[in-house]
């Protein structure tokens, strides 16, 4: 037939992948999920492909090979904070030798501990105060019925405790605790979470023993962050019994505290191994008041204003 043009048949093209459309513009949910599977297998295929790659490039090269790059992580990304407290600084020496906690780093007072709770405390919250009285020397746990706290303070002082630790909790859980050092103060406030206890801890230890241990402070830089990290360390005595083999550590990271009360297990002359004992939990500071504890009249140093202060998840406080 004239004009006729021969039909040409149209060859599929070959799908590309990853697909030029946006995955969530998918209408089917199943459909929308398969496609999805298949573009992060796709991509952790290329990932490790281009790792092989690398690996096979370091190794011909040898010792001419170009050092590895460190990855970004929001710690070593972290804003400079003006308060980055220096060892050597002549200021910060001598706020230490003037500050509250002077007198115990110059080996005058031994540290003696009150621990209670909020009223009328249940079973979980008392029997993580008294874990609390086995990791800490020279700890007392005190049940409290109703006795407000600006009673308990002066008596404290009158029998020469130097801490009021009180565990505050909610629906029968443990989720607040006030640290007061006696008797100039200051007075921390921590939200506390993820508490376990010793039974609820998997290859657990024995129970600890009476030895003193060791006390490691880990990333307090800041000047608010060394001031914490002296309160922790006035609640231990300053003279370890290493015989005990036992280690409390306070380990901040991104303004969380994380606690940890481990012991070493020595394997052999050259291999250490540690097994962590209990209880743990993790904490976070709501405010530093100066003085002992008051709800009403005290003067804060430091309060956390969550909108204002964490916006920027790379500026850390402590």
């Amino acid at each position: 037939m004239y004009g006729m043009e021969k039909e040409t048949k149209m060859e599929p093209e070959a799908s590309s992948f990853p697909p030029t459309f946006s995955v969530s513009e998918i209408k089917n949910k199943q459909r929308r999920h398969l496609m999805f599977m298949k573009l992060k297998q796709e991509k952790r295929k290329q990932k490790m492909q281009l790792k092989k790659k690398k690996k096979k490039e370091r190794e011909a090269l040898g010792d001419k090979a170009p050092p590895k790059e460190v990855p970004k992580t929001i710690e070593n990304q972290r804003v400079y904070d003006e308060t980055t407290v220096d060892p050597e600084d002549e200021e910060v020496a001598f706020d230490e030798g003037t500050d509250e906690f002077s007198a115990y780093f110059n080996g005058l007072t031994n540290p003696q501990v009150l621990i209670t709770t909020s009223d009328r405390p249940r079973g979980r919250t008392m029997r993580f105060c008294r874990q609390l009285a086995t990791v800490i020397p020279n700890a007392h746990v005190y049940y409290r019925k109703g006795l407000a706290l600006k009673r308990i303070i002066p008596q404290c002082v009158a029998r020469n405790f130097t801490y009021l630790m009180v565990v505050n909790e909610d629906r029968q859980v443990p989720n607040g605790l006030v640290l007061c050092h006696l008797p100039d103060g200051p007075t921390a406030h921590f939200k506390v979470s993820n508490v376990r206890l010793r039974k609820e801890i998997k290859r657990r230890g024995k129970d600890p023993t009476e030895h003193s241990p060791e006390v490691i402070l880990n990333n307090f830089s800041t000047r608010l962050g060394h001031s914490i990290g002296r309160l922790f360390a006035a609640l231990f005595p300053q003279d370890p019994q290493f015989v005990g083999r036992q280690v409390a550590t306070f380990h901040n990271q991104r303004d969380f505290i994380f606690f940890r009360f481990h012991r070493y297990i020595f394997k052999n002359e050259k291999k250490v191994g540690i097994q962590e004992l209990g209880p743990r939990f993790t904490l976070k500071l709501r405010s530093l008041q100066k003085g002992t504890f008051d709800s009403k009249f005290g003067e804060y140093e430091w309060v956390l204003k969550r909108h204002e202060m964490d916006a920027c998840r790379r500026k850390f406080q402590l």
